[in-house]
């Protein structure tokens, strides 16, 4: 086989290889192969090993990393999820043919069987005297030199496989990730939530100011939307007699990407009847602290050159407390013209379509506060302006129930004393869709089989979400949200990957 009939890069001495073993009948890539024991396994087995070799025989597989060729006497690298082990082959074990047959055809990347029996090297490594070898997998590719690894940026986010073979500290964030998952679902299971799954078509998107994606179904002959997020339909099952409801959502939000934003992204949305903000607060606390502590075994954990304390109670502060405590400005009380001002010397986009001070508090906000945040901080009392599903606030006049939480200037959470209201609910879906028409692009739709659901009735509910992949960066400390996403968008390589038709969004 020639590379240019594949359009691929392939490593042409290990197709020919490859193709000498077809040739001479061997069994390629073989269906299965009975793996007796892990690497993890053996190493806990054998940790009091001796030097001489043990009586019992193990068998085990994974994929070789280094090959050191003594003449009669190969030492080598094996790795399986759980990481490696060294091998120990001679020629006088293994017999001439077997022997000749590994060092011709078998090499760094390829993935193996082999059995033999367990020792310790004259320095203490644990090792395993190889009589037996099996070929599972050639790699047809070469793996990243052994000394610098997978280094390439933009090659391991697009090549995430390979970054994961290479690179154990990879490995350990999304073994991390898996285990933030598993314990985030136990936690609220243990407490009577019930898991559930929403569409994520949807003829209405809703639940979050964002742009969507746009598809088009043709038996239903109608435009449908990727979910920016699952909250109207959870609220539509504490309508339905559900009191405790969560689900573990991948949302699609058409915008901007950085180092906190991917178009295709994780969150956990909780709601609970007869709850407020206060409540969701506290489950949020709760849930983070819990996974702090399980994780690390501390509250306290690195951050970049911060050192985060999650030892509850976390700090809390009303939106015009923080940004009087920031900037020392009380915007409810300031000279609109010296606002202006301050705004206009900064670059606030947004300023000049403020139509209340409250809508100003919001801009300041963000602009002097968000990013100083960095220990964990619960903001609350949202203007109304920027929170169409929040309860209005019981007390403070043109103000939400709304909190959301920062750590290092990220917005980790989002929650309400949600709006059980019907027609104050259609009043804001309705302002929020003429904002749309004059071109908002994230601004929502109104959604009026959400209306009917609040007619028949919805108690009065807390809910919150958590965006799962910047948890997962504050807990793996990494800056950047593309090392904890598998496979995040990236722009397309015009010789590699088709581009599609228009955007029609």
């Amino acid at each position: 086989m020639d590379n240019k009939d594949t359009g691929l890069e392939f490593d042409q001495q290990r197709i020919e290889k490859l193709e000498e073993l077809r040739t001479a009948g061997y069994s390629l890539y073989p269906p299965v192969f009975e793996r007796k024991n892990t690497i993890a396994g053996i190493r806990e087995r054998y940790s009091v090993a001796g030097h001489e070799r043990s009586e019992d025989r193990i068998t085990t597989s994974g994929r070789l990393f280094t090959v050191r060729n003594h003449g009669k006497t190969i030492f080598a690298d094996l790795g399986d999820q759980d990481g490696k082990i060294q091998l120990y082959i001679r020629k006088n074990d293994l017999g001439a043919e077997q022997f000749e047959f590994f060092t011709r055809y078998i090499e760094r990347g390829d993935l193996i069987g082999v059995s033999g029996h367990v020792f310790r090297t004259k320095l203490g490594e644990l090792t395993i005297w190889v009589d037996q070898i099996e070929l599972l997998a050639k790699a047809l590719l070469s793996l990243p030199e052994k000394f610098h690894g997978l280094t390439n940026v933009e090659k391991r986010y697009r090549q995430r496989y390979i970054d994961l073979i290479v690179n154990d500290q990879s490995r350990e964030t999304f073994r991390t990730r898996s285990r933030v998952i598993s314990l985030l679902r136990s936690y609220l299971t243990d407490r009577e939530f019930l898991e559930f799954e929403t569409p994520v078509l949807q003829p209405v998107y809703g639940g979050a100011n964002a742009r969507p994606f746009t598809t088009y179904h043709h038996y239903l002959d109608q435009s449908l939307f990727l979910r920016i997020a699952p909250e109207l339909y959870l609220k539509r099952l504490i309508v339905g007699g559900f009191e405790k409801v969560f689900e573990l959502a991948r949302n699609f939000r058409n915008e901007d990407i950085d180092t906190q934003h991917n178009p295709e992204f994780s969150m956990v949305e909780i709601y609970e009847a007869y709850r407020d903000y206060h409540d969701m607060m506290a489950l949020t606390e709760g849930i983070i602290a819990h996974l702090v502590y399980a994780i690390h075994g501390s509250y306290m954990i690195p951050y970049g050159v911060e050192t985060l304390d999650f030892s509850p109670p976390w700090r809390r502060l009303s939106m015009e407390e923080a940004v009087h405590e920031y900037t020392g400005i009380d915007v409810r009380s300031a000279d609109p013209v010296q606002l202006g001002k301050i705004a206009g010397e900064q670059g606030i986009e947004g300023y000049e379509q403020a139509e209340s001070w409250r809508e100003c508090l919001f801009l300041f906000f963000e602009e002097f506060v968000e990013d100083k945040l960095v220990q964990p901080t619960f903001v609350y009392d949202f203007p109304v302006e920027n929170s169409p599903l929040a309860k209005m606030h019981r007390s403070k006049e043109g103000f939400t129930e709304r909190f959301e939480l920062f750590i290092c200037g990220m917005e980790i959470a989002n929650g309400f004393s949600e709006l059980n209201d019907p027609l104050d609910q259609l009043e804001r879906f309705r302002r929020q869709d003429e904002r749309r028409k004059a071109g908002d692009l994230e601004a929502q739709m109104l959604d009026y089989d959400f209306i009917t659901a609040l007619a028949y009735g919805m108690p009065p509910t807390g809910g919150v979400g958590l965006g799962i992949d910047r948890l997962v960066m504050l807990l793996t400390n990494h800056s950047s949200i593309k090392e904890v996403i598998l496979f995040p968008q990236m722009k397309a390589e015009q010789d590699r990957i088709p581009r599609g038709g228009e955007d029609t969004s």
